[in-house]
């Protein structure tokens, strides 16, 4: 099972992940911020308000699937 094992935030909706197979991935979220679930994370002082328990959520409720973020993101 994909997991996320460590979360940076580096500024414009962009995180740095590094998932449970060792590969780290750069994934900018600004195309998510359109839908109703994470339309209040457009306030960056909330959006970086994130927590990391497998995956990456919010307190509004958002979460993130470990496999969106690896397939959306860009391998560094």
């Amino acid at each position: 099972m994909l997991t996320i094992k460590n979360v940076d935030y580096e500024g414009e909706y962009t995180l740095l992940c590094e998932f449970s197979d060792g590969v780290s991935k750069r994934i900018d979220l600004t195309p998510l911020l359109q839908y109703p679930a994470f339309k209040e994370l457009q306030d960056k002082k909330q959006f970086i308000q994130f927590g990391l328990d497998q995956t990456i959520f919010w307190a509004n409720g958002a979460d993130i699937a470990p496999e969106y973020l690896y397939a959306h993101g860009t391998t560094v």
